[in-house]
């Protein structure tokens, strides 16, 4: 597994994406490349080495794939989400189950909608986000964030992240709440994570870590099948400071 500073639009850059927002990834792999020689080896977060490639359900199933990484403190990743226009999910209580099921059905937003509990390490997300799409919480891109312990050499944290896009929701048949069912296509999330970041000016550095993923196909917790290119994007928050 190595790690690239890469210059080229990775492959997975969503097609409804317009021609000025995809040439920003061409920018933020410029600035990055700006720092570093292109094509370099980047010396990797430490906590990457054990890094898990898969959250669990609490049933202990498989879940969505871990995709993309962003170091920097507590209070970078919420700021950076923030500023790129992310909102922060709401915990899962009765009123906002009962909320998001009545919102579902009378189309009306709900930006923090809660997200239901995936795993890693032992533990539910230590944060979540979301960007609504329409006036729905049916359909939004959301991502989960699990926070290591293991640090890098100036004290920062690696923020393990699933990026998953929510295309539909149903009724579940065991627990008979809303459930939704995710986008196969879990790179174009990733890829929008880094776009949207950079686009907030948080992120100038990125890198790819290669083969990340050994299975390019598989199934989440919830039977959605999902496909990536099995590398894993790591953005480094705040770098400029």
């Amino acid at each position: 597994m190595t790690s690239t500073l890469s210059p080229a639009i990775p492959p997975a850059v969503p097609p409804a994406v317009p021609p000025v927002v995809a040439a920003a990834l061409v920018c933020l792999a410029s600035a990055a490349a700006a720092a570093r020689q292109p094509g370099t080896l980047v010396e990797p977060h430490p906590a990457i080495v054990d890094a898990p490639r898969h959250t669990t359900t609490a049933q202990g199933r498989p879940g969505d794939p871990v995709n993309v990484a962003l170091v920097g403190s507590d209070e970078d990743l919420h700021r950076a989400l923030a500023a790129a226009g992310w909102y922060a999910a709401d915990p899962i209580t009765l009123e906002t189950s009962v909320r998001i099921a009545a919102d579902v059905v009378l189309a009306k937003p709900y930006p923090h909608a809660p997200v239901s509990d995936l795993y890693l390490f032992g533990r539910k997300q230590d944060a979540a986000f979301e960007q609504p799409v329409g006036n729905s919480p049916k359909q939004r891109h959301h991502v989960r964030f699990w926070r290591t312990r293991a640090v890098d050499g100036t004290g920062a944290p690696l923020w393990l992240g699933a990026a998953t896009f929510d295309e539909r929701v149903e009724i579940s048949r065991t627990t008979g709440g809303v459930t939704h069912r995710i986008g196969a296509d879990v790179d174009r999330e990733r890829n929008k994570i880094l776009l949207d970041a950079h686009h907030g000016g948080a992120v100038d550095i990125f890198y790819w870590m290669d083969r990340f993923h050994d299975r390019r196909e598989g199934r989440n917790g919830g039977g959605d099948p999902y496909h990536t290119d099995g590398r894993l994007a790591v953005g480094i928050l705040d770098a400029r400071r």
